[in-house]
């Protein structure tokens, strides 16, 4: 949502008319990553928090130092905040921002991905490990080998195989690595993006080695396509790629969904397997308050749910936003029909 809109919102009337409450309100917390571990939900937020920092254009205020893990029976019961499970300061090579994170399960062992800044500034995606869907965890040494840019979300495939779908723009430096390697600022903090007529900048994928601590490929990117399958062009910034990545399969389709960023719009596309090409389909969330829309979607007893964020709780503040979720629909054609965040 604009923000010379925010100075002219009813907040307590705008809660009345939000289609769902935050989870937790003693903390802020955002970009929600939603599990169903041992038959209970699992929620791994970012933790938002006040700071001094002034507001830009690369998320300098998103100031993060920690991840607390929240926890539900059901989609509609109170949620638990477990406290801590893993600080900045635990993590040898990381500086600060610890964004978006996600985690998933393997043989009993629950791995928490993560990005922060390492300690010449640049975004690296580590991992951590315990022996509980709550942490404590325990965080390795050094970053993903070759790990870049931010917002991991790891899918676990039928097959058994595990997935890493991660990067963003403007803040997130993806556009600083179109050449393979680390470009610096240059001539402004929003240098090497693509101009609008070219094909806008791919999310990335890359299958994980067994023990979910490295890439067991070179990333390669992911390339959503148009209703005439052709790659969505930069200019095109109410359908292109921000940031956000998220992959869930229902009736045998993946489904890759991402944030817009600018625009404010969370999005998905469709295909036949965890690489794509994927086809654009539609919007899942039309615009929050608040500057970003951060997500995943998750089945709960074979229903679908869609995990998100606002700053309604803030009242408007960009970067203290509130996880929510509400239920996600498929219909017959096995599109999502799009969810307006709040009443008429």
């Amino acid at each position: 949502m604009p923000e010379d809109a925010i100075d002219h919102i009813n907040f307590e009337e705008l809660n009345q008319r939000a289609i769902s409450q935050p989870l937790v309100k003693h903390i802020y917390t955002a970009d929600p990553s939603a599990h169903v571990f041992n038959g209970r939900i699992y929620i791994y937020p970012s933790h938002d928090i006040e700071n001094d920092t002034p507001f830009d254009d690369l998320g300098s205020h998103f100031a993060m130092e920690d991840y607390h893990v929240l926890s539900m029976d059901t989609p509609s019961s109170a949620a638990i905040d477990h406290g801590p499970a893993l600080h900045v300061k635990d993590v040898p090579w990381a500086s600060k921002q610890m964004w978006a994170p996600d985690a998933t399960e393997k043989n009993g062992v629950y791995y928490l991905f993560f990005p922060a800044k390492d300690l010449e500034g640049i975004f690296r995606i580590g991992v951590a490990t315990s022996d509980s869907p709550t942490g404590p965890f325990i965080p390795q040494p050094l970053p993903i080998p070759e790990s870049f840019s931010i917002d991991p979300a790891v899918f676990k495939d039928d097959d058994g195989s595990y997935y890493m779908y991660f990067g963003g723009i403007w803040g997130g430096q993806l556009q600083r690595w179109r050449t393979g390697s680390f470009k610096a600022e240059g001539e402004g903090p929003l240098a090497h993006l693509p101009e609008t007529g070219e094909p806008a900048l791919s999310a990335k994928i890359a299958r994980l080695t067994d023990d979910l601590l490295s890439f067991d490929e070179t990333p390669k990117d992911i390339i959503i396509n148009d209703e005439h399958g052709h790659p969505l062009l930069a200019g095109d910034t109410d359908r292109r790629f921000f940031e956000a990545s998220w992959m869930h399969k229902y009736k045998g389709k993946y489904y890759f969904s991402y944030s817009t960023g600018d625009t404010h719009f969370l999005c998905y596309a469709i295909g036949d397997n965890p690489y794509g090409p994927f086809t654009y389909g539609g919007r899942i969330l039309e615009p929050v308050v608040g500057w970003t829309s951060h997500h995943s979607i998750c089945e709960f007893e074979g229903r679908w749910y869609l995990f998100y964020h606002d700053s309604s709780l803030s009242k408007g503040i960009t970067h203290l936003r509130s996880v929510k979720v509400t239920e996600l629909i498929h219909d017959e054609n096995g599109l999502i029909q799009t969810i307006q965040p709040y009443k008429p």
